[in-house]
C-alpha cells in the first residue's frame, strides 16, 4: 500500500463540493473511497469515517425538517448542522496531512 497524504486531504476537502454542486460532497469522497481503499493507506478509515459523518448529517437534517414547522427549532439545527459541514471537513483534512485519525463528533457508525 502507497502512503498519500494529499489525497486523503482532498478526500476530506472535497466534502465542501456540496457548497457548489449540492451533492458532490457526497459523491467525491464515496467514489475515492471505493477506488482508493485498497490502495492507499489510512484511506478506508477515512472514508469511512467521511461516509459516517455525512450520513449522519443528513439523517439530523431530516430530523430538523418537522421540527421546522413545530417550533421553529429545525432552523437552529439546519443552520448548525451548515456550520459542521463546512468546519470538520477542515479540520479532518488538517488532520489526515499531519498524519492523525479523522475525528467527525456527532457521527453515527453506520459503515464499519
Amino acid at each position: 500500500m502507497k502512503e498519500n497524504r494529499q489525497l486523503l486531504v482532498l478526500t476530506h476537502l472535497s466534502q465542501l463540493l456540496d457548497f457548489v454542486s449540492g451533492i458532490g460532497g457526497f459523491i467525491v469522497p464515496l467514489v475515492l473511497w471505493l477506488t482508493k481503499k485498497d490502495e492507499i493507506r489510512d484511506m478506508d478509515e477515512h472514508g469511512k469515517a467521511i461516509l459516517n459523518f455525512r450520513i449522519s448529517m443528513f439523517i439530523y437534517i431530516l430530523i430538523c425538517i418537522p421540527l421546522v414547522l413545530l417550533l421553529g427549532l429545525g432552523i437552529i439545527g439546519i443552520m448548525l448542522i451548515g456550520v459542521f459541514y463546512l468546519i470538520f471537513p477542515i479540520i479532518n483534512a488538517i488532520k489526515a496531512s499531519n498524519n492523525e485519525k479523522p475525528n467527525y463528533p456527532f457521527s453515527i457508525q453506520i459503515i464499519k
